[in-house]
């Protein structure tokens, strides 16, 4: 990857939308709802504190997190669409 997030940023990638309705109706695709849950591929190092210590982020690379709808910053890298956004714009990292 051509990206490497900074302070208190991650990278996600967002869930693919729903294709189909579970009655079996097809979804086209000016009606689909945007994704609100992704696959983390970046973190960054961490926010410093206004004392300037480093406070590691709680997301890592790989959690499964809950995001707000219009949340981050749309990006295409090699052909992908991911999302950069803050932590703080994470609502809940997702169990496995």
């Amino acid at each position: 990857m051509a990206l490497k997030p900074l302070a208190d940023r991650i990278i996600v990638r967002p869930s693919k939308a729903e294709e189909m309705t579970k009655g079996g109706i097809i979804v086209p695709d000016t009606a689909k709802e945007k994704p609100v849950w992704g696959e983390v591929i970046a973190a960054g190092p961490g926010r410093i504190s206004d004392e300037g210590k480093l406070i590691a982020p709680a997301i890592k690379t790989g959690d499964k997190v809950l995001y707000g709808k219009y949340s981050g910053t749309e990006v295409t890298v090699d052909n992908e669409e991911l999302l950069i956004m803050r932590e703080s714009d994470v609502f809940a990292i997702m169990s496995k």
